[in-house]
């Protein structure tokens, strides 16, 4: 099954449509999507379009799509108004022999790892820029941000297919593979 792997929508009604155009164009089978949906937080400027309520009538239709875990601007007064879980602060998914570590990334990251086998993928947002980088047992992998990309990245999300990762801008533009 295809997935397809965001983060970090951050209540932009612009960047969630453009997500959703995305996710449709690819025809992905689930979308993944690595916290922070609504609420923009206060270190970040508001994003363009700046509008929760839509994004809450946007991604609420497609909720038998989306597998979602907690981001740090994720709270249990937006599980009130989603109609699909948001509050766990971790999932997993396994392919092809490894472990995939869904996160936000403020919790588990580089610095505090979870527990991961050799091979095993450490898969979050939070930073707002999108990586692939090896280490000796484990891989660590950010989609980047829908909607307020850090460090000039592009507004991104990531798909996985047949042990393909690749990380494209939201018109579906690959500027970034790696295989497992």
């Amino acid at each position: 099954m295809k997935l397809m792997i965001a983060s970090d929508i951050h209540g932009s009604a612009y960047y969630c449509r453009k997500l959703l155009e995305a996710y449709d164009r690819e025809k992905a089978g689930r979308m993944v999507i690595l916290g922070d949906i609504l609420y923009h937080g206060p270190r970040n400027d508001l994003p363009k379009e700046y509008a929760p309520k839509e994004v809450i009538a946007m991604l609420n239709p497609r909720k038998k799509d989306l597998l979602c875990v907690r981001g740090n601007c994720d709270t249990e007064v937006d599980q009130m108004v989603l109609e699909f879980p948001i509050l766990a602060d971790y999932g997993f998914l396994y392919e092809k022999g490894r472990m995939i570590f869904l996160t936000h990334g403020h919790v588990f990251n580089e610095k505090n790892l979870p527990m991961l086998g050799k091979g095993d993928i450490l898969l979050h947002g939070h930073t707002h820029v999108p990586v692939c980088r090896e280490h000796e047992d484990y891989i660590y992998m950010n989609p980047g941000s829908v909607s307020i990309p850090k460090e000039n990245s592009a507004h991104s999300y990531m798909t996985y297919e047949d042990g393909l990762f690749q990380w494209k801008d939201l018109d579906g533009t690959v500027y970034m593979e790696y295989r497992i």
